[in-house]
């Protein structure tokens, strides 16, 4: 189709030209003392036409004669251009693949080639770039000075402070992961330090931050950079409440006090303190400190429905009450007597109640759920030797001797 239209336009431009210049019998007469030259007006622009072409010609030529050096400068600078992007794509490939001596040197060469020419200094994120990857080679080949070099090079050339650049916003994140990597909690979180805030909560930095946390064993902190983390789907559904929830096990374990426990509890989350497992973790702590009353009242929320906890969140439940049972009120038997009777063969939720009974010297009702438990071949081996254990002082309290020792030899027995 495009040839049609072409030869369509030279027979438009042929029948023009016929008809405009066969009849013209116009002369043109040029004079130069003494000469006189006449010349007809067609042959008069055709020659006007090839004498603006040749100039045309010429002029184009002399152009591109006079500026074959530069041409020449910029050829070659787009040959070391080239070749440095090249080294510089060849050790991003060498460092992924797991060649970081050739990995560094490629990176160098890279370098080299941008120090050899005055227009690729100017590109300051390349050369930070270079650096990068030449002080990542360098951190797996466990050389940290020299590694440290190159990545104080990288920062020197983005600016200090860096410039809010991707490439320094990685330079610092990889500065962090490299100080986490050394064990180094310290110059981790003052490489934190020096990003934005909002480079500071994307999820790549709050991860090293969670890290540096552990590391350097702020279990507070770690927790809150955890919730961040949780918040913005760094972490699966499952993983992030265990992660919280062992989290939130070591803030407790930290404390040395009743009151530095409370303190702790209280800066807890309402999530946290809502987990059955941290609750009880709480509360046996807080006996160990003697605050067995303030233990008790973290856990009665859960006693309230725990039915409805599941098989691990009840049974640190059920072993966290037995732990604050000194001083049980009488508040607490109505709650004990309902859950026993919605299932009168739970063996832990029996041993629990009987141990309560016996703590407020009820011994026949804690004789009764002593025996479930301890009868109970499906119950742990620990816990039905407890139970008979317990019966015995039960019957060594109501003086019935032979009891006690039958109830012990079970106990020593129990398989």
């Amino acid at each position: 189709m495009r040839w049609v239209v072409w030869l369509l336009l030279l027979s438009v431009v042929a029948v023009l030209a016929a008809s405009t210049l066969g009849a013209n019998d116009g002369v043109v007469s040029i004079y130069w003392s003494p000469w006189r030259v006449d010349l007809s007006l067609n042959f008069f622009v055709l020659l006007l036409l090839a004498s603006g072409a040749a100039v045309y010609i010429a002029v184009g030529s002399i152009n591109r004669l006079v500026g074959l050096p530069e041409r020449a400068r910029l050829w070659r600078l787009q040959r070391r251009e080239r070749a440095a992007q090249m080294a510089l794509r060849e050790s991003l490939g060498l460092l992924f693949s797991g060649r970081y001596s050739r990995a560094h040197k490629a990176a160098q060469r890279a370098l080299e080639i941008r120090a050899l020419t005055t227009e690729l200094t100017a590109d300051v994120e390349f050369g930070a770039l270079a650096h990068l990857l030449a002080a990542s080679s360098l951190h797996r080949l466990q050389d940290r000075t020299r590694r440290d070099e190159q990545l104080g090079r990288a920062l020197g050339m983005l600016g200090a402070p860096a410039l809010p650049t991707p490439v320094a916003e990685g330079a610092r994140l990889l500065a962090t992961e490299w100080a986490i990597d050394d064990r180094d909690p310290d110059r981790a979180f003052e490489q934190l330090a020096q990003l934005p805030a909002g480079v500071a909560r994307r999820t790549q930095a709050l991860r090293l931050r969670l890290q540096a946390a552990r590391l350097s064993r702020q279990p507070l902190e770690a927790l809150k950079t955890a919730r961040l983390l949780a918040k913005h789907q760094g972490f699966a559904p499952v993983a992030a409440h265990g992660i919280l929830r062992s989290l939130a096990i070591e803030v407790l374990d930290t404390a040395r006090d009743a009151d530095q426990l409370r303190r702790i509890w209280l800066q807890l989350d309402p999530a946290d303190r809502r987990d059955p497992v941290v609750t009880a973790r709480a509360a046996s702590l807080a006996a160990e400190l003697d605050a067995v009353t303030d233990g008790r009242g973290w856990l009665r929320p859960h006693w309230e429905h725990i039915h409805q906890l599941g098989e691990r969140e009840r049974a640190a439940v059920l072993r966290a009450f037995v732990d604050v049972l000194p001083g049980l009120p009488a508040d607490w038997l109505p709650l004990l007597e309902d859950a026993v009777a919605a299932q009168p063969q739970d063996a832990p939720l029996a041993y629990a109640a009987g141990r309560a009974m016996a703590e407020r010297q009820l011994w026949g009702r804690a004789r009764r759920l002593l025996e479930v438990a301890a009868s109970n071949a499906s119950a742990e081996l620990g816990l039905r030797q407890d139970a008979w254990r317990w019966l015995g002082q039960i019957a060594d309290q109501e003086g019935d001797e032979d009891q006690a020792q039958r109830c012990y030899r079970k106990a020593a027995n129990a398989t």
